[in-house]
């Protein structure tokens, strides 16, 4: 299962634990982006139709159960023969593996994880379903100290369908309740058999029954009675042992009648007044399933004689010694029973005079004050009194009284009335608490006036970020906690997870980069290599990143994570392209004095830019070669300028260079300068030396005869420019001699300008 996708949306992580029924994982829903838990059936339950449908169903009632002490079931699937339930992902220990750790544990904590527990009990209880399994191996504290129910879903199905089709109790015998061992049906009063033996464990670190095999624990939970936790832990108050004595009774009638009248139990069991409360005791006379010694019966002898005759019996006393009946006591019989009727009559009689003067004369009594007493203590007192209280009793709510304490009667202290009246009771009920409302969809400051609306303080409404594709910037995805879900407006804290809209990363910048660099740019910012295109290009030399698709903004642009990006490669110049070297005649401004000369040109791989092409410092006239490359729309041009001035721009249009018909300019005039007067003794002249232009890098070399072949970045010759246009020395003078009239023209205009 390990690395499995189910459904198409849960990426199988690892295995987290399991049981007998089913093996659970820890799993990521890739839709949603948060971790769950996925719990999978194992394999021999694959192939059992009744099984599967019981599953289904159980799991279904279980996704309705909504509490925060119930891990929540977020889905229900099939996969080929793989049943799974979805549900809540918690991060923290089971219980199990707390007790194991540094029990005995204390006794508030113990109090407190068994009063959540009660509480999703209740909250399932209602919704008629049973539990069946509690136990600590499936009860999570997450990090936060939450305490959460899980295996609502299963427990049922395994439980009713191992009975009927085997006869067998499945289960964890250990915390099994008498009746789940006798194999009968079990209700709401099992789980808390089970809650009680959690708690017991909680609090003595050891469990109450033991045995070599299941079958002798199961036996005990019915015929043996388990050693009291105080004399494990003396730590533990008397009003925490009742607790437990009360939910661990082998009658289901002596134990609480709900999980809601437990849970109360356990809220107050703390009190400084409960502490030191009396042993709960209990009628163990009237249990008819606990193991009894009757006395053995001792037969009546009789004798049978003639039927004239008086029957003579000999019936043996205490002693065992026959005594013979003798014929003068039914002499006395008759006169015995008339007295006997004399006197009936006589009590009766009496008996009806006293019941007439009690009913003319009722002594009166003060009525006590029960306000600020439990309900229970409050009747007790009461009836000792001779007094009733009224049906039915009122409940209300105030923040001074705890709860189930008497808030209210309707007669003052020490008011006198007669026996066997009535008083009506005002109990003090739980808070009421209302429920989170739906914020979803709002913005964060409609949803904190909401909240504190229903009396939250606005330090606890905390403002978390959150990716979500399908919730507008700055609107709430959703709240903690839950929807519906009921909390105290006086402690609760409460996130809210604001929706950053859909998760954006940055395109990195891919031109001029291979397509392996442009990989790894792509993964490092979470994106993906989409289609590779390629494109001929002027400016980026061939393997290398052009444009990208449909992102072209470039670098910077916000593209959502895990894009598919597109990019094309350079093939180089396209087959029209067109290498041509312009042959450029330079000369000093006067004869022997040095200029300094600077090109620039213009061509397709520019864009109609200025590029640089040198500067070269000249002695005496020369010709510098600058190559070009010209498209059929991209013609060239180079621009002179001597010593800061602009000499000459040359235009090369492509069609001409492509037809050999570029005009090659006339050397520019030098001035002569001046003569001076000379010395008598001439200097030896010296020789000016020529100086070479430098080869750029990317300019291609110079040529003697201003060779045009088309070479194009790949280092293949253009065939096309091949034949119409590579030339030798010999030609280019060719040319020159046949266009020199009309350079002249042009060449004297120019300077002329």
């Amino acid at each position: 299962m390990i690395g499995h996708e189910l459904g198409g949306r849960y990426q199988v992580i690892e295995r987290i634990g399991g049981g007998g029924m089913a093996l659970v994982y820890r799993a990521h829903d890739i839709l949603l982006n948060r971790n769950v838990a996925i719990k999978v059936l194992r394999n021999q339950f694959v192939h059992d139709e009744e099984f599967i449908r019981r599953f289904r169903r159980e799991a279904q009632s279980a996704a309705s159960l909504s509490h925060p002490n119930v891990v929540s079931i977020y889905d229900v699937g099939q996969e080929d023969e793989i049943h799974y339930i979805v549900m809540e992902y918690i991060e923290g220990q089971n219980l199990n593996e707390i007790i194991k750790e540094r029990a005995p544990l204390q006794v508030d904590e113990s109090v407190r994880i068994a009063s959540q527990i009660c509480d999703a009990l209740d909250h399932a209880h209602q919704n008629q379903i049973i539990h069946r399994d509690i136990k600590p191996h499936n009860i999570l504290i997450g990090r936060n100290g939450r305490v959460k129910v899980t295996d609502f879903g299963i427990a049922r199905a395994v439980t009713s369908t191992t009975i009927t089709q085997t006869g067998s109790v499945v289960g964890s015998v250990h915390y099994f309740s008498p009746e789940h061992a006798k194999g009968v049906s079990t209700g709401e009063k099992s789980d808390l058999y089970s809650l009680g033996i959690v708690l017991y464990q909680m609090l003595t670190g050891s469990l109450p029954f033991l045995g070599e095999s299941p079958i002798s624990v199961a036996l005990k939970h019915l015929q043996e009675e388990f050693e009291e936790p105080k004399l494990l832990n003396p730590l533990i108050p008397q009003s925490v042992e009742n607790v437990i004595l009360r939910s661990m009774r082998k009658n289901p009638e002596e134990r609480y009648d709900s999980a809601k009248e437990m849970l109360q139990d356990l809220e107050t069991c703390l009190l400084p007044e409960r502490r030191s409360e009396a042993k709960i005791l209990f009628n163990d006379e009237e249990d008819e399933d606990r193991t009894r010694v009757i006395p053995a019966i001792k037969p009546i002898q009789r004798s049978n004689g003639n039927r004239n005759h008086r029957e003579e019996r000999m019936v043996r006393d205490e002693d065992d010694e026959p005594v013979p009946s003798s014929k003068g006591k039914k002499q006395w019989a008759k006169p015995t029973l008339w007295i006997g009727l004399t006197l009936l009559l006589l009590l009766a009689m009496a008996s009806l005079v006293w019941y007439v003067k009690s009913q003319l004369v009722v002594p009166e009594v003060s009525v006590p004050y029960v306000v600020g007493k439990q309900i229970e203590q409050a009747q007790t007192e009461l009836e000792d009194l001779g007094l009733e209280v009224a049906d039915p009793i009122l409940y209300d709510y105030s923040p001074n009284f705890e709860e189930n304490v008497v808030i209210k009667q309707s007669r003052e202290k020490d008011a006198k009335v007669k026996k066997g009246a009535s008083l009506i009771l005002t109990v003090n009920t739980a808070k009421p608490l209302p429920k989170m409302p739906d914020v979803v969809n709002k913005s964060f400051d409609d949803a904190v006036k909401a909240l504190m609306a229903l009396g939250v303080a606005q330090d606890r409404i905390d403002n978390k970020p959150l990716y979500d594709e399908n919730t507008d910037e700055g609107l709430i995805v959703k709240s903690d906690p839950a929807l519906n879900t009921e909390f105290d407006p006086e402690t609760v804290q409460i996130t809210l997870y604001v929706s950053k809209g859909e998760e954006s990363v940055l395109l990195p910048d891919l031109i001029g980069k291979t397509e392996s660099e442009a990989k790894a740019l792509l993964e490092g910012a979470k994106l993906v290599l989409g289609e590779v295109k390629k494109e001929s290009s002027f400016s980026i030399e061939e393997g290398k990143v052009t444009k990208t698709w449909a992102f072209d903004k470039g670098t910077g642009t916000s593209v959502p994570p895990g894009t598919a990006i597109t990019i094309y490669l350079s093939t180089g110049y396209p087959p029209e392209a067109l290498n041509y070297t312009f042959n450029v005649p330079v000369a000093p401004a006067q004869d022997g004095k040095k200029s300094k000369i600077r090109i620039e040109f213009v061509d397709a791989r520019n864009n109609g830019e200025k590029q640089d092409w040198g500067t070269r410092t000249i002695g005496k006239s020369q010709v510098l070669s600058v190559n070009l490359v010209l498209a059929p729309n991209k013609d060239g041009s180079v621009i002179v300028t001597r010593d800061g001035v602009l000499l000459d721009t040359y235009v090369i249009p492509y069609i001409d260079a492509k037809n050999g018909t570029v005009q090659e300019p006339e050397p520019p005039v030098i001035a002569t300068p001046q003569p001076t007067p000379t010395p008598s003794a001439e200097p030896t002249p010296t020789i000016e030396p020529t100086i070479e232009p430098e080869i750029l890098p990317g300019s291609g070399s110079e040529n003697d005869g201003g060779n045009n072949g088309a070479v194009n970045q790949t280092g293949f010759v253009n065939n096309s420019s091949i034949n119409s246009e590579s030339t030798n020395n010999g030609n280019n003078k060719h040319n020159n001699n046949k266009h020199n009239n009309k350079g002249k023209d042009k060449s004297k205009d120019k300077n002329n300008n």
